[in-house]
Protein backbone atom coordinates (compact mmCIF):
# COMPACT_ATOMS: atom_id res chain seq x y z
CA UNK A 1 0.00 0.00 0.00
CA UNK A 2 1.36 3.42 -0.96
CA UNK A 3 1.99 6.17 1.58
CA UNK A 4 -0.97 8.28 0.48
CA UNK A 5 -3.29 5.25 0.36
CA UNK A 6 -2.30 4.35 3.93
CA UNK A 7 -3.00 7.89 5.18
CA UNK A 8 -6.28 8.05 3.23
CA UNK A 9 -7.45 4.73 4.66
CA UNK A 10 -6.43 5.82 8.15
CA UNK A 11 -8.48 8.99 7.83
CA UNK A 12 -11.54 7.33 6.29
CA UNK A 13 -13.81 7.79 9.32
CA UNK A 14 -12.92 11.48 9.57
CA UNK A 15 -13.50 11.95 5.84
CA UNK A 16 -16.84 10.13 5.92
CA UNK A 17 -18.01 12.41 8.72
CA UNK A 18 -16.81 15.64 7.08
CA UNK A 19 -17.38 15.13 3.38
CA UNK A 20 -21.17 14.73 3.69
CA UNK A 21 -21.37 18.03 5.55
CA UNK A 22 -19.16 19.82 3.01
CA UNK A 23 -21.13 18.45 0.07
CA UNK A 24 -24.28 19.85 1.66
CA UNK A 25 -22.60 23.27 1.95
CA UNK A 26 -21.02 23.33 -1.53
CA UNK A 27 -24.20 22.49 -3.40
CA UNK A 28 -23.84 25.16 -6.09
CA UNK A 29 -25.01 28.71 -6.33
CA UNK A 30 -23.68 32.01 -5.08
CA UNK A 31 -21.75 32.61 -1.89
CA UNK A 32 -23.85 34.39 0.74
CA UNK A 33 -24.12 34.69 4.52
CA UNK A 34 -26.03 31.41 4.74
CA UNK A 35 -23.15 29.63 2.95
CA UNK A 36 -20.64 30.86 5.55
CA UNK A 37 -22.95 29.94 8.44
CA UNK A 38 -23.44 26.41 7.11
CA UNK A 39 -19.71 26.02 6.46
CA UNK A 40 -18.83 27.14 9.96
CA UNK A 41 -21.31 24.65 11.43
CA UNK A 42 -19.80 21.86 9.29
CA UNK A 43 -16.29 22.67 10.53
CA UNK A 44 -17.20 23.09 14.21
CA UNK A 45 -19.24 19.88 14.25
CA UNK A 46 -16.27 18.04 12.76
CA UNK A 47 -14.15 18.72 15.88
CA UNK A 48 -12.28 21.66 14.38
CA UNK A 49 -13.33 23.88 17.28
CA UNK A 50 -14.89 27.34 17.31
CA UNK A 51 -11.67 29.39 17.25
CA UNK A 52 -10.00 27.42 14.46
CA UNK A 53 -13.22 27.40 12.44
CA UNK A 54 -13.59 31.18 12.86
CA UNK A 55 -10.05 31.70 11.60
CA UNK A 56 -10.61 29.40 8.62
CA UNK A 57 -13.82 31.25 7.68
CA UNK A 58 -12.11 34.64 8.02
CA UNK A 59 -9.22 33.57 5.80
CA UNK A 60 -11.66 32.15 3.27
CA UNK A 61 -13.67 35.39 3.14
CA UNK A 62 -10.49 37.40 2.60
CA UNK A 63 -9.26 35.07 -0.16
CA UNK A 64 -12.59 35.02 -1.99
CA UNK A 65 -12.91 38.79 -1.80
CA UNK A 66 -9.37 39.28 -3.06
CA UNK A 67 -9.86 36.87 -5.98
CA UNK A 68 -13.43 38.04 -6.75
CA UNK A 69 -14.81 34.52 -6.33
CA UNK A 70 -18.59 34.42 -5.95
CA UNK A 71 -19.50 30.81 -6.77
CA UNK A 72 -19.53 28.07 -4.13
CA UNK A 73 -17.75 25.42 -6.18
CA UNK A 74 -14.84 27.78 -6.87
CA UNK A 75 -14.54 28.39 -3.14
CA UNK A 76 -13.92 24.70 -2.44
CA UNK A 77 -10.33 24.78 -3.69
CA UNK A 78 -9.68 27.95 -1.69
CA UNK A 79 -10.95 26.21 1.44
CA UNK A 80 -8.58 23.29 0.85
CA UNK A 81 -5.61 25.64 0.43
CA UNK A 82 -6.48 27.44 3.67
CA UNK A 83 -6.83 24.18 5.62
CA UNK A 84 -3.34 23.22 4.45
CA UNK A 85 -2.00 26.64 5.47
CA UNK A 86 -3.47 26.35 8.99
CA UNK A 87 -1.72 23.01 9.51
CA UNK A 88 1.62 24.08 8.04
CA UNK A 89 3.71 24.85 11.11
CA UNK A 90 7.37 23.91 10.81
CA UNK A 91 8.85 21.80 13.57
CA UNK A 92 12.49 21.40 14.54
CA UNK A 93 14.40 19.47 11.90
CA UNK A 94 15.76 16.15 13.06
CA UNK A 95 19.49 16.43 13.70
CA UNK A 96 21.68 13.95 15.48
CA UNK A 97 22.40 12.98 18.18
CA UNK A 98 18.73 13.39 19.10
CA UNK A 99 16.88 12.82 22.38
CA UNK A 100 13.10 12.47 22.06
CA UNK A 101 11.25 12.47 25.37
CA UNK A 102 7.76 11.03 24.99
CA UNK A 103 5.08 12.32 27.37
CA UNK A 104 1.32 11.91 27.70
CA UNK A 105 -1.32 10.41 29.97
CA UNK A 106 -1.82 6.67 30.31
CA UNK A 107 -3.93 5.02 27.64
CA UNK A 108 -3.03 7.24 24.69
CA UNK A 109 -0.71 4.67 23.14
CA UNK A 110 2.69 5.96 24.29
CA UNK A 111 4.45 2.60 24.41
CA UNK A 112 3.11 1.50 21.02
CA UNK A 113 4.07 4.85 19.54
CA UNK A 114 7.62 4.57 20.89
CA UNK A 115 7.98 1.19 19.22
CA UNK A 116 6.76 2.59 15.90
CA UNK A 117 9.00 5.63 16.30
CA UNK A 118 12.03 3.41 16.90
CA UNK A 119 11.18 1.49 13.73
CA UNK A 120 10.80 4.75 11.79
CA UNK A 121 14.27 5.97 12.71
CA UNK A 122 16.01 2.62 12.30
CA UNK A 123 14.28 1.22 9.21
CA UNK A 124 13.40 4.40 7.33
CA UNK A 125 16.07 6.87 8.47
CA UNK A 126 18.83 4.28 8.90
CA UNK A 127 19.76 5.59 12.36
CA UNK A 128 20.90 3.71 15.45
CA UNK A 129 18.28 3.84 18.21
CA UNK A 130 18.18 3.15 21.95
CA UNK A 131 15.01 3.14 24.06
CA UNK A 132 14.94 4.21 27.71
CA UNK A 133 12.27 2.64 29.92
CA UNK A 134 11.66 5.73 32.04
CA UNK A 135 8.15 4.69 33.11
CA UNK A 136 9.14 2.70 36.18
CA UNK A 137 5.83 3.27 37.99
CA UNK A 138 3.34 1.41 35.81
CA UNK A 139 3.37 -2.34 36.23
CA UNK A 140 4.75 -4.14 33.16
CA UNK A 141 5.59 -0.87 31.36
CA UNK A 142 9.22 -1.91 30.92
CA UNK A 143 8.23 -5.38 29.73
CA UNK A 144 5.97 -3.89 27.06
CA UNK A 145 8.76 -1.60 25.92
CA UNK A 146 11.17 -4.53 25.79
CA UNK A 147 8.77 -6.30 23.44
CA UNK A 148 8.58 -3.24 21.18
CA UNK A 149 12.38 -2.91 21.22
CA UNK A 150 12.56 -6.52 20.05
CA UNK A 151 10.06 -5.92 17.26
CA UNK A 152 11.87 -2.78 16.11
CA UNK A 153 15.26 -4.48 16.65
CA UNK A 154 16.75 -1.67 18.77
CA UNK A 155 18.58 -1.51 22.10
CA UNK A 156 16.82 -0.74 25.39
CA UNK A 157 18.04 0.48 28.79
CA UNK A 158 15.81 -0.38 31.76
CA UNK A 159 15.88 -0.78 35.54
CA UNK A 160 13.62 -2.71 37.85
CA UNK A 161 10.05 -1.56 38.54
CA UNK A 162 9.91 1.32 41.01
CA UNK A 163 13.42 2.56 40.22
CA UNK A 164 14.24 6.26 39.95
CA UNK A 165 13.32 7.32 36.36
CA UNK A 166 16.11 9.91 36.41
CA UNK A 167 18.66 7.17 37.06
CA UNK A 168 17.36 5.15 34.11
CA UNK A 169 17.60 8.19 31.84
CA UNK A 170 21.12 8.90 33.10
CA UNK A 171 22.22 5.35 32.30
CA UNK A 172 20.51 5.52 28.92
CA UNK A 173 22.39 8.66 28.00
CA UNK A 174 25.75 7.22 29.09
CA UNK A 175 25.09 4.09 27.04
CA UNK A 176 24.04 6.09 23.97
CA UNK A 177 27.07 8.36 24.18
CA UNK A 178 29.45 5.44 24.59
CA UNK A 179 27.98 3.62 21.58
CA UNK A 180 27.61 6.69 19.37
CA UNK A 181 23.83 6.23 19.18
CA UNK A 182 21.94 8.58 16.87
CA UNK A 183 18.52 8.60 18.57
CA UNK A 184 17.58 8.12 22.23
CA UNK A 185 13.84 7.74 22.83
CA UNK A 186 12.78 8.17 26.46
CA UNK A 187 9.50 6.74 27.76
CA UNK A 188 7.98 8.51 30.77
CA UNK A 189 5.19 7.84 33.24
CA UNK A 190 1.69 8.92 32.30
CA UNK A 191 0.42 9.12 35.85
CA UNK A 192 1.97 9.30 39.31
CA UNK A 193 -0.11 9.67 42.45
CA UNK A 194 -0.45 13.43 41.90
CA UNK A 195 -0.09 15.60 38.81
CA UNK A 196 2.47 17.76 40.65
CA UNK A 197 4.72 14.73 41.18
CA UNK A 198 4.42 13.73 37.54
CA UNK A 199 5.39 17.17 36.26
CA UNK A 200 8.30 17.45 38.71
CA UNK A 201 9.56 14.06 37.55
CA UNK A 202 9.42 15.22 33.91
CA UNK A 203 11.30 18.42 34.77
CA UNK A 204 13.97 16.32 36.47
CA UNK A 205 14.34 14.10 33.39
CA UNK A 206 14.73 17.17 31.17
CA UNK A 207 17.40 18.58 33.50
CA UNK A 208 19.37 15.32 33.37
CA UNK A 209 19.14 15.26 29.56
CA UNK A 210 20.36 18.84 29.27
CA UNK A 211 23.20 18.31 31.73
CA UNK A 212 24.46 14.92 30.58
CA UNK A 213 24.23 15.28 26.78
CA UNK A 214 24.52 18.97 26.04
CA UNK A 215 25.30 18.57 22.34
CA UNK A 216 22.21 16.47 21.60
CA UNK A 217 19.13 18.03 20.00
CA UNK A 218 16.22 17.59 22.42
CA UNK A 219 12.51 17.31 21.68
CA UNK A 220 9.58 16.83 24.05
CA UNK A 221 6.79 15.18 22.05
CA UNK A 222 3.34 14.58 23.51
CA UNK A 223 1.25 11.61 22.40
CA UNK A 224 -2.46 12.38 22.06
CA UNK A 225 -5.35 10.03 21.42
CA UNK A 226 -7.39 11.44 18.52
CA UNK A 227 -10.50 9.54 19.62
CA UNK A 228 -11.06 11.85 22.60
CA UNK A 229 -11.38 14.95 20.41
CA UNK A 230 -11.50 18.30 22.19
CA UNK A 231 -10.54 16.80 25.56
CA UNK A 232 -7.00 16.32 24.27
CA UNK A 233 -6.45 20.09 24.48
CA UNK A 234 -6.75 19.95 28.26
CA UNK A 235 -4.03 17.30 28.44
CA UNK A 236 -1.53 19.32 26.45
CA UNK A 237 -1.68 22.48 28.51
CA UNK A 238 -0.55 20.82 31.76
CA UNK A 239 2.50 19.30 30.08
CA UNK A 240 3.27 22.44 28.12
CA UNK A 241 3.31 24.58 31.26
CA UNK A 242 5.61 22.16 33.08
CA UNK A 243 8.26 21.24 30.51
CA UNK A 244 7.35 22.82 27.18
CA UNK A 245 6.07 20.76 24.27
CA UNK A 246 7.94 20.83 20.96
CA UNK A 247 5.52 18.73 18.97
CA UNK A 248 2.62 16.30 18.86
CA UNK A 249 2.09 12.70 17.84
CA UNK A 250 -1.60 12.06 17.16
CA UNK A 251 -2.55 8.39 17.54
CA UNK A 252 -5.57 6.20 16.69
CA UNK A 253 -6.72 8.33 13.76
CA UNK A 254 -7.87 5.19 11.98
CA UNK A 255 -10.38 4.49 14.75
CA UNK A 256 -12.13 7.85 14.95
CA UNK A 257 -14.10 10.41 12.98
CA UNK A 258 -12.51 13.18 15.10
CA UNK A 259 -9.40 13.80 13.01
CA UNK A 260 -10.47 17.44 12.73
CA UNK A 261 -9.07 17.91 16.25
CA UNK A 262 -5.68 18.56 14.65
CA UNK A 263 -6.87 22.04 13.61
CA UNK A 264 -7.69 23.45 17.09
CA UNK A 265 -4.60 21.73 18.52
CA UNK A 266 -2.32 23.56 16.09
CA UNK A 267 -4.34 26.80 16.30
CA UNK A 268 -4.40 26.98 20.12
CA UNK A 269 -0.90 25.72 20.85
CA UNK A 270 0.99 26.88 17.77
CA UNK A 271 2.73 23.53 18.04
CA UNK A 272 3.45 21.28 15.05
CA UNK A 273 2.24 17.72 14.58
CA UNK A 274 5.23 15.50 13.79
CA UNK A 275 3.59 12.11 13.29
CA UNK A 276 0.15 10.53 12.99
CA UNK A 277 -0.81 6.96 13.84
CA UNK A 278 -3.01 5.38 11.16
CA UNK A 279 -3.04 1.72 12.21
CA UNK A 280 -1.73 -0.93 14.57
CA UNK A 281 1.26 -2.14 12.57
CA UNK A 282 4.91 -1.26 13.07
CA UNK A 283 4.82 0.76 9.85
CA UNK A 284 1.63 2.64 10.69
CA UNK A 285 3.24 5.81 12.05
CA UNK A 286 3.50 8.41 9.32
CA UNK A 287 5.27 11.75 9.15
CA UNK A 288 2.56 14.42 9.25
CA UNK A 289 2.10 16.07 5.88
CA UNK A 290 -0.52 18.89 5.90
CA UNK A 291 -1.40 18.54 2.22
CA UNK A 292 -1.79 14.76 2.33
CA UNK A 293 -3.80 15.07 5.55
CA UNK A 294 -6.24 17.57 4.02
CA UNK A 295 -6.51 15.49 0.85
CA UNK A 296 -7.31 12.52 3.06
CA UNK A 297 -10.25 14.20 4.79
CA UNK A 298 -11.93 16.20 2.00
CA UNK A 299 -11.18 14.43 -1.29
Amino acid sequence: MGLFSKIKNGLKKTKDALITKLNAVFRGGDIDDEFYEELEFALVSSDMGVDASDEIIKRLKDALREKHIVKQEQARKELKDILVQVLSIEGVKFEYPLIITIVGVNGVGKTTTIGKLAHFFKAKQKKSVTLVAGDTFRAAASEQLVEWSRRADVKIVKHQEGADPGAVVYDGIQSAKAKGTDVLIVDTAGRLHTKINLMEELKKINRIENREWQEAVKLNLIVLDATIGQNSLVQINAFKEAIGIDGIILTKLDGTSKGGIVFPIIKELNTPVYFIGVGEGLDDLEVFDPEKFVDGIIE
